[in-house]
């Protein structure tokens, strides 16, 4: 456990091949971000979440509704407290048209 949550997991050998899968070829590219998605994260206290919505000009509806989820699930993704899963960060990367490494808290 760290600060109270896990921080570790066991996943079969062929799990981890696949999640490992899902990232080769990819560890080697730069991710790049827009200046002003920076600045909103870094000096504006922003998730990156948001800071990208906020920067493609769309709101928590639009993002919401691309994602097929409702707006209070969408404004808990963004708030910088939750850690979504990969599958929601490419979820949510595919509803901004943006990647989903670019939406990952470094």
């Amino acid at each position: 456990m760290y600060n109270g949550k896990p921080a570790f997991a066991v996943v079969p050998y062929a799990e981890y091949l696949r999640l490992l899968g899902d990232v080769k070829g990819r560890l080697d590219e730069e991710v790049t971000l827009p200046h002003e998605v920076v600045k909103m994260s870094t000096l504006g206290g922003m998730s990156l979440i948001r800071a990208w919505r906020e920067h493609l000009g769309l709101t928590q509806e639009d993002v919401a509704g691309r994602m097929g989820i409702t707006q209070p699930a969408y404004a808990k993704l963004e708030s910088g407290k939750a850690r979504p899963r990969m599958a929601t960060c490419k979820r949510l990367a595919a509803a901004m048209g943006v990647e989903w490494e670019q939406l990952m808290e470094r």
